[in-house]
């Protein structure tokens, strides 16, 4: 049976990037993460599995700062399940 999700798009600043992705990941049932620079090339894909928290996200963070950190503005696209 195939899954259904929905996706979310939230356009933040670069410093606030960090904190977004922190708070989509608490809500759960997140399937993927993209985020896309301000004209919308896809800079980092990163794939939910079911159970990933806490130290397996951390690397993933770290790449999304470092990202971050160069960008003005950027995308944030959320794939939720329903």
């Amino acid at each position: 049976m195939p899954e259904n999700y929905r996706t979310e798009e939230f356009k933040v600043e670069g410093e606030k990037v960090i904190s977004k992705i922190k708070e989509i990941f608490h809500e759960g049932n997140i399937r993927k993460v993209i985020i896309k620079d301000r004209e919308g090339k896809t800079l980092i894909e990163i794939p939910m599995t079911f159970g990933m928290v806490g130290v397996l996200i951390a690397p993933q963070l770290a790449a999304i700062g470092a990202i971050a950190a160069l960008l003005t503005e950027a995308t944030i696209v959320v794939e939720k399940t329903e």
